[in-house]
């Protein structure tokens, strides 16, 4: 699994867990529904550090809290 793999999942994950919707964590993390929707697909491949602070602020979590989940354990190496 690759990191862009191991974010969309985590979102999914917490929004599973928080009982939202992709749409209202976009509204609720100020960004548009169409960016959320583009990180948890293929259309975007590099998701940047800010948005997924604006996705905690949405989840109303820090960053630290996202990033601690297995799924971030053992991410395939990208530098070979």
């Amino acid at each position: 699994m690759d990191i862009k793999d191991a974010v969309a999942l985590r979102i999914r994950e917490l929004c599973g867990e928080k009982g939202i919707t992709v749409n209202a964590l976009a509204y609720s993390a100020g960004i548009s529904p169409s960016t959320l929707f583009s990180m948890l697909n293929d259309k975007s491949k590099n998701p940047g550090v800010v948005t997924i602070q604006k996705v905690c602020d949405g989840l109303d979590i820090t960053i630290a809290e996202f990033f601690r989940s297995p799924l971030f354990d053992d991410l395939e190496q990208v530098i070979r």
